[in-house]
């Protein structure tokens, strides 16, 4: 689960790290009472879910209260796109309002989950405030990752080396170390994936301050975590993610035509994996789990359905727990109901697949059967490229 800053930098706070002065308002009346107490000059910052925010026009410099309430009109309300934005931007409903700082150098640092090392990760680079991506590809050398050991936790030696290879002077690694046992503490107590704060500046007077954070949460940690979870904007996410979520359903958008409904991950992930080879694109993952019913389905098939680029549906269900004459039940209810005017191929395989298949054959809708995994995948592939032709928008074209 992401955090917006203004989120991040009050947890930031909490664990001693230093943050610029701000206030985050909701409306043009918040905006004026906190442009009173912050002063002017001062920066109004665009609350969305995405980076990248400076380049879109999402952050701006205002030296007046007239600017500042004209530029905070402007982003109020509106939908920001950034090049880690959907095509059609993300919801603005609050703007940081924040004292600007005097800013000597831009650093970079970061604590991650590396997996492949089972350890966290301390990421740092004197090249803050640049796609860190763009500089570790350009420049390896100029990134320096340090593991944290679970048993010992972050060691002094590690600050020590960061703050060196970041160029710190000998007054300014004491306070380092303060930040980065914050961050390593707010990581740890705050069941976090990923946090980043990008830039960490050094000041003209040579203070440490975290001029932008990002915080990614562990969604399977948040039971545990009440007060973070109530932090949670639904409105920065996909529609259909959130109604699966609610449903009990694992659903994530992609950018293909060609939609899934299947049980399991792993089988999820193959059929995609097959989709793929075959010259097709998912537009989703979708597992609807090993003991699905019926209903299940039915809700399942049409969540994919609403999304408006799916041009053919493909859905492959191993029946392990389920039997997959029910399953079929679901599909038929399903479609009668939504009125699916895309190609639709099913797969079924398990207990009762025969059974399944049969009552699919003979309810006299547009349902074409697939005897394999690979012949399901070849049909839908070639059912989304009819439908596309038949249909100059399916797909997600204009």
């Amino acid at each position: 689960m992401n955090l917006h800053e203004y989120q991040a930098k009050q947890l930031l706070t909490r664990f001693a790290i230093p943050v610029p002065e701000s206030v985050v308002a909701a409306s043009l009346d918040e905006v004026r009472a906190a442009a009173e107490s912050l002063g002017m000059p001062a920066l109004v910052k665009a609350q969305v879910h995405a980076g990248g925010r400076g380049k879109a026009g999402g952050v701006r410099r205002c030296a007046s209260m007239t600017e500042l309430e004209a530029q905070a009109r402007a982003l109020l309300g509106s939908r920001l796109v950034t090049a880690q934005t959907p095509p059609n931007g993300l919801p603005v409903s609050r703007v940081l309002l924040e004292t600007p700082v005097a800013i000597a150098r831009e650093l970079y640092l970061a604590l991650l989950v590396d997996r492949a090392a089972e350890r966290i990760a301390v990421m740092a680079s004197a090249a803050g405030g640049m796609d860190i991506e763009t500089v570790a590809a350009a420049d390896p050398e100029a990134v320096l990752v340090s593991h944290i050991e679970p048993a010992l936790g972050l060691r002094p030696w590690q600050c020590r080396q960061i703050g060196l290879f970041l160029g710190l002077t000998a007054a300014q690694q004491s306070a380092f170390a303060g930040l980065l046992n914050g961050l390593y503490q707010l990581f740890i107590r705050c069941d976090a994936r990923l946090v980043e704060i990008n830039p960490l500046v050094v000041t003209e007077a040579g203070e440490l301050i975290a001029l932008d954070a990002k915080l990614d949460l562990d969604d399977s940690a948040l039971y545990r975590q009440p007060e973070l979870a109530a932090l949670h904007d639904p409105s920065q996410e996909d529609a259909r993610e959130v109604a699966a979520r609610a449903e009990g359903l694992s659903y994530i958008s992609l950018e293909g035509d060609i939609g899934c409904m299947v049980n399991g991950a792993g089988l999820a992930m193959a059929t995609m994996d097959l989709i793929a080879l075959h010259g097709g694109a998912p537009a989703n993952f979708l597992d609807v789990g090993g003991g699905a019913t019926a209903e299940r389905v039915a809700r399942a098939f049409a969540l994919v359905l609403s999304d408006d680029k799916v041009a053919a549906v493909l859905v492959n269900i191993f029946g392990g727990i389920v039997r997959c004459d029910l399953i079929a039940e679901g599909i038929l209810a399903a479609v009668q109901e939504v009125g699916v005017k895309v190609p639709v191929v099913v797969r079924l395989e398990g207990t009762n697949a025969a059974l399944g298949l049969e009552r699919l054959a003979r309810s006299g809708l547009a349902i074409e059967t697939a005897a394999t995994l690979v012949d399901a995948a070849n049909k839908v592939v070639e059912a989304a490229a009819a439908q596309r032709a038949r249909v100059p928008h399916a797909g997600g074209e204009t």
